[in-house]
């Protein structure tokens, strides 16, 4: 059984969809062991408190300073020790003593195809708006692990989202999610879960990958 801790900031979208793979299977022998956020008011909260989860807070302001607050975070983690973190839509930058306890063990979603529109700076409606501005015909999510970098780690899953004449950020941003997000995320956990996950030279490789398969 994979025990996940699931980090969020904000709604929960991608917390939803991985409660609602693990309940339907899609996400095998895996279990979420606790539900983390910055946000006391993150509805993401209320969506693990219905499915029973456990949920935890810690928010930075309330801490005499960073530092603080980063030791009482570590901790929590440590204390927990899931086999594996989810950054579902987290903005807090993980500290590096953290990376590093749980090294190979933390994903992240980002909402483009790294390495464009990533990195310092890159999150929420950001990444459509300047996705836009720069007018690509294609943008998407990918899902990788966690390293010292800025979505520097390696990629596990990418699946691309078409871009329409008339998209706004937000209208790209809810069939990013719909399309991408909320496909490639539970897999990638699922994959994990079975094993068929590794790193090797910076690559995460996936046994027995054939994309027309696994992404459809």
């Amino acid at each position: 059984m994979l025990n996940i801790a699931v980090l969020v900031s904000g709604g929960g979208t991608n917390l939803q969809a991985i409660i609602d793979a693990i309940d339907n299977g899609k996400i095998s022998d895996t279990k979420i062991c606790m539900v983390f956020s910055n946000n006391r008011n993150a509805y993401a909260l209320e969506r693990a408190k219905k499915h029973g989860i456990k949920t935890e807070v810690l928010v930075p302001a309330e801490f005499e300073n960073r530092s603080a607050f980063n030791d009482a975070f570590y901790e929590l983690l440590v204390s927990e020790n899931p086999d594996l973190i989810v950054l579902a839509g987290c903005l807090v930058v993980i500290p590096e003593k953290i990376v590093k306890a749980f090294s190979g063990r933390i994903i992240n979603i980002h909402p483009s195809l790294i390495p464009s529109f990533c990195g310092t700076g890159y999150y929420g409606l950001k990444v459509h708006e300047k996705a836009l501005e720069r007018g690509v015909k294609v943008s998407g999510a990918t899902v990788h692990f966690v390293d010292e970098g800025t979505d520097t780690g390696p990629i596990i899953l990418q699946k691309p989202v078409m871009i329409r004449d008339d998209d706004t950020a937000k209208t790209l941003q809810q069939r990013i999610m719909e399309q991408a997000e909320w496909k490639i995320l539970p897999m990638a956990i699922d994959l994990i879960a079975k094993g068929k996950v590794r790193v090797e030279n910076g690559h995460a490789i996936i046994d027995g990958y054939d994309p027309d398969v696994l992404l459809g």
